[in-house]
């Protein structure tokens, strides 16, 4: 059976979908912006703000699931810009340790809200 989690600490959905879908002993966590959750808003526009702020929503998904980004099973990372790349990775490693989630990085062509980073994440229970 699934069922939907939603964190007061994480932005609202901005549009028809769930932050976070618990099914299975996995936690399938919606692509988050670096969003203020209080406010709605990007965090700055700077790349790695947002990546920041999008990890630490993506931690307040999991906690309200009772679980821990540091159970991350896979990880999707969606760039503006992938000149970017080794910045965010540096970032990355502050989040995570080995064995570190699998992981694509993809660069796009725009994201929602004219963010600069959206990560999504697939997290053990």
């Amino acid at each position: 059976m699934r069922s939907s989690v939603t964190s007061s600490d994480a932005p609202a959905a901005i549009g028809p979908y769930s932050q976070a879908i618990r099914h299975n002993g996995l936690l399938w966590c919606s692509g988050q912006l670096g969003l203020l959750p209080d406010k709605g808003v990007l965090v700055g526009d700077a790349t790695l703000a947002q990546a920041e702020q999008a990890l630490r929503n993506l931690e307040s998904i999991c906690r309200e699931a009772g679980t821990s980004l540091s159970k991350a099973v896979r990880i999707t990372i969606f760039m503006i810009d992938l000149g970017e790349f080794q910045a965010v990775n540096t970032l990355y490693e502050t989040f995570f340790e080995a064995p570190f989630p699998a992981r694509a990085t993809v660069q796009v062509s725009a994201l929602p809200k004219g963010g600069r980073i959206e990560i999504d994440a697939v997290v053990a229970l």
